[in-house]
């Protein structure tokens, strides 16, 4: 497009580093209004999308499964998730969100002031066009063969 000043990929990293700073310091001061840790948050979030074996839950969360394991025992005993055997594989236990995990999760977000304000700020067509524009790139990353469980957005 003409006049349109080219923003190089430095430019955009940059940018993108600054903005999930920001949110992930907005979801953790929220996450931690419902006393939990960022990574306790994050893992509700990731399991709103629905039931994941602990290994997913791993991957996803990039953390060793001996961390996961510690994160899911400290939230099943608050009732937010519970285990329960996979319909595909008996040895697999998949984690899955109960209504109180999912009011927690709801909270957090509903909670993160900074961030809600951004988007709030954005019109339909901004909030249309951030949209397909964050798709796009996590498409293009998976197509690129970049892990899909790095590229899964939560939070």
């Amino acid at each position: 497009m003409p006049g349109t000043p080219r923003v190089d990929t430095a430019q955009l990293m940059e940018l993108l580093a600054v903005s999930l700073g920001a949110y992930y310091g907005d979801f953790t001061v929220a996450a931690a209004g419902e006393n939990l840790t960022a990574s306790q948050g994050k893992t509700l979030s990731v399991l709103r999308r629905g039931p994941a074996a602990m290994r997913v839950l791993a991957e996803t969360m990039s953390c060793d499964a001996s961390n996961m394991t510690g994160i899911i025992d400290r939230l099943e005993k608050r009732g937010l998730v519970h285990r329960e055997p996979s319909p595909t594989d008996r040895r697999v236990k998949n984690v899955v969100l109960t209504a109180e995990g999912e009011r927690a999760i709801d909270a957090i977000r509903a909670n993160m002031h900074t961030t809600l304000a951004g988007l709030d700020a954005l019109d339909d067509a901004e909030r249309a066009t951030l949209h397909d524009l964050l798709s796009r790139t996590f498409e293009a990353g998976q197509a690129a063969g970049a892990p899909t469980a790095a590229l899964r957005p939560a939070g």
